[in-house]
């Protein structure tokens, strides 16, 4: 046993606190990298986008990691952003006000929607309408995709970020060493708080973000049927 855990009896519990939390941000991430490979797997697909799928790299810190889930999202920002800005070119006033009317019945908005985009592609299905519309009216996609970013560049910028997502399968001292170094009980107290946080907001956040992809993803497989 340490010195430092004779002088701070809690210490233990503390430091396998920190592994069970660094674990549980490690699956947490790596469910959002799969739920936006899926969306990213949708408008490649259907809207003829060309957005790079990500993989979580495990040679990588967590901020590193972040980043590469931020750069993707921001790309997805990006692209819904074109596809508002080709309806808002291409329709009537009118007709584009209908695309956020939340009155108007979806099947009127697809075919709105279908149309602009036999005009950018010639043709268009009416699944790409479809996704269209889900997507440029889901303030619920809009809304987690903007508070997830926040949450991962908060990550990123914490204690937490110069962390390697590789250090669960290191012995336990080397774990510890890559997370906090050598601290006192009133640094590692701390430290565990600032995970317990950062986790919490980051847990939220992505369920919000998986089930606002998921509402999009199975529309989609439900249409394939």
């Amino acid at each position: 046993m340490a010195l430092s855990d004779l002088l701070y009896p809690d210490n233990p519990k503390r430091k396998k606190e920190l592994i069970q939390l660094h674990q549980e941000l490690l699956d947490c991430m790596s469910t959002n990298f799969h739920a936006t490979n899926e969306l990213v797997g949708v408008l490649n697909e259907h809207l003829s986008c060309t957005i790079t799928p990500i993989d979580m790299q495990e040679s990588s810190t967590v901020k590193e990691n972040c980043e590469i889930i931020i750069q993707v999202m921001s790309e997805i920002q990006h692209q819904v952003q074109k596809i508002d800005s080709d309806m808002k070119e291409k329709l009537e006033p009118v007709l584009y006000q209908k695309l956020y009317d939340i009155k108007e019945p979806e099947l009127e908005k697809i075919a709105i929607a279908q149309r602009v985009f036999s005009i950018i592609f010639g043709e268009a299905t009416s699944t790409a309408a479809m996704v269209a519309v889900k997507l440029l009216g889901s303030n619920h996609l809009t809304l987690s995709v903007s508070k997830l970013i926040s949450v991962l560049a908060q990550i990123g910028a914490s204690v937490l970020g110069g962390v390697s997502i590789t250090i669960i399968g290191l012995g336990l001292e080397m774990i510890l060493h890559a997370i906090l170094g050598a601290l006192e009980r009133s640094q590692l107290v701390t430290a565990v708080k600032s995970y317990e946080k950062h986790l919490a907001e980051f847990k939220a956040a992505s369920e919000k973000y998986q089930h606002a992809i998921h509402e999009v993803t199975s529309l989609v497989r439900q249409q394939a049927q």
